[in-house]
């Protein structure tokens, strides 16, 4: 009388799965995810806590050689940093483009900077501040 076995015939089914590799494979994406939400924190610090000077274009007014532009600065006191605008004409080329720099206690500036441009420009963009 034979018995029934326990055990697959080999090579029929595949391999079974095996309990420590699966184990190894959930403890390696577990280790991975955290280093990636830590480098994910560590960027938005650091872009958070770096970028001391945010500013904004409330408006704009072009004439025939500038652009005027209301520009409002926020940053923090004591830090110094520059912000830069550029100008593009109606067809899309930059007739203009040039660096305000800030500096003070004051952590608010509203002040209106010409921007000199080669051509009459239509826009006037905030490309970006910096703390210097």
């Amino acid at each position: 009388m034979s018995t029934a076995s326990t055990r697959l015939p080999e090579g029929r089914y595949g391999r079974s799965s095996d309990e420590r590799s699966d184990r190894r494979l959930r403890s390696a994406a577990w280790v991975l995810g955290a280093l990636l939400f830590a480098l994910v924190g560590y960027f938005a610090y650091h872009y958070v806590a770096e970028n001391r000077i945010s500013a904004q274009v409330i408006t704009f007014a072009a004439s025939g050689d500038a652009v005027k532009v209301h520009l409002e600065v926020h940053k923090d006191a004591g830090t110094d940093g520059y912000c830069t605008l550029r100008s593009q004409s109606a067809d899309g080329a930059e007739v203009g483009r040039a660096d305000f720099r800030f500096d003070g206690s004051t952590t608010r500036i509203d002040q209106v900077v010409t921007l000199r441009t080669t051509a009459k420009g239509t826009t006037a963009e905030l490309l970006g501040c910096h703390a210097s």
